[in-house]
């Protein structure tokens, strides 16, 4: 049978994607927090690959008008991880387009 653990999985997504590895690696019971935390390390796993690379890009090429797309960006990260760990306050889970679907299909069995 399935336990549910006392740690929140809102939790997961706190630290991003160090976090969700964490919680994958440690926790083996709680399916619910299990799946914030692959969630997490796929997504913010990803931004932290892409944004530098990005904002170098943004930056280089479009200089003012690339200076300030890298901060809208990146408060639009800053609102999905927030968002993420709201979500998961309540007990819901919102399924960040594309990566939940990696999330479920391969980062949750690499940690069984």
């Amino acid at each position: 049978t399935q336990t549910q653990s006392k740690t929140p999985a809102w939790l997961a997504y706190l630290g991003a994607w160090i976090t969700g590895l964490i919680f994958l690696a440690v926790e083996k019971q709680d399916q619910e927090l299990r799946w914030h935390a692959a969630q997490s390390l796929t997504t913010f796993g990803v931004i932290s690959i892409l944004w530098p690379i990005l904002w170098l890009i943004f930056t280089a090429i479009f200089w003012v008008l690339g200076a300030i797309l890298s901060t809208i960006i990146g408060l639009g990260i800053t609102a999905l991880w927030i968002w993420l760990m709201y979500t998961a306050y309540q007990g819901k889970r919102f399924r960040v387009p594309i990566a939940a679907d990696i999330a479920e299909k391969y980062v949750i069995n690499w940690f069984k």
